[in-house]
């Protein structure tokens, strides 16, 4: 395993002064917003390769279940330019969320999430985003998340089962999947999680949780998260992949960097 990094959570006025600041941290692997209006990708993968970067995923999340019909054919548009960059760009995993019945935010948790009509149009909404994946022969790696219609490790597990697709895999967040009054079981909550999903695990996030009930948001190392029982899990599973740290300021990146690797090292 190796520490990955957002990107965004290093900014400068150029890309390669923004890859500048990431390897100076030791840090070789991005997790990476792709856009119509940035840098060419030709130009990306140059400064990338240049400085020894690997993308391990990018970035394609879009609100699966929108309210808004137009919204979520919008999302699927941007998904397939987003796959379009893929192999330019050296990676093939594009992560994604299930999405919330919130009509202002994704992230946000939303009575309706629970209903089968949000289920049924994020199974509608992942087998059109399937089939782009085939096209493209890219892996679509979705997020289980507390504010989303998938919230538990168990329902990711579900509609990987029924997707039944080998285009389909996850992204790990152990500080993503604990609801209210749940936290005292971690250990046993993590376990199940990856029991469940430990064989399809395409990326692994890196944050941390001070409260359950909600997706974890402060930065690795600085919350309750067991992060020996995490990683342990990672390797044991045989991820070997890069653990994405996000949810941090750039001044604790170092800190977090070193947290995250130390903790790899101790394996």
């Amino acid at each position: 395993m190796q520490v990955g990094l957002m990107e965004g959570t290093i900014r400068r006025k150029t890309l390669e002064a923004t890859l500048d600041a990431v390897v100076e941290h030791k840090v070789y692997h991005l997790q990476y917003h792709v856009s119509a209006s940035g840098p060419s990708v030709a130009e990306i993968r140059k400064q990338m390769d240049s400085r020894g970067i690997q993308i391990s995923a990018l970035s394609g999340t879009y609100n699966m279940v929108d309210p808004d019909l137009e919204k979520r054919e919008a999302g699927l548009q941007m998904l397939r330019f987003v796959a379009e960059q893929c192999k330019p760009l050296g990676t093939s995993v594009i992560t994604l969320c299930t999405g919330s019945r919130d009509p202002e935010s994704m992230w946000r948790a939303h009575p309706d999430n629970n209903t089968p009509e949000a289920w049924q149009d994020m199974v509608e909404s992942m087998e059109k985003a399937l089939r782009v994946a085939e096209e493209y022969n890219v892996i679509l790696a979705f997020e289980p998340e507390v504010s989303n219609v998938v919230d538990s490790a168990k329902k990711a597990r579900q509609i990987l089962d029924e997707m039944q697709s080998p285009y389909l895999k996850v992204v790990m967040d152990g500080a993503n999947i604990f609801h209210k009054g749940e936290l005292p079981k971690m250990r046993e909550i993590i376990d199940e999680a990856f029991d469940l999903l430990g064989d399809d695990i395409a990326l692994a996030h890196a944050k941390d949780l001070d409260k359950d009930g909600q997706a974890g948001h402060l930065a690795a190392g600085t919350g309750l998260l067991d992060y020996d029982q995490y990683i342990g899990l990672l390797d044991k599973c045989g991820y070997d992949g890069a653990v994405v740290l996000h949810g941090l300021s750039e001044e604790q990146v170092g800190y977090c960097s070193n947290f995250l690797r130390e903790k790899i090292q101790a394996l």
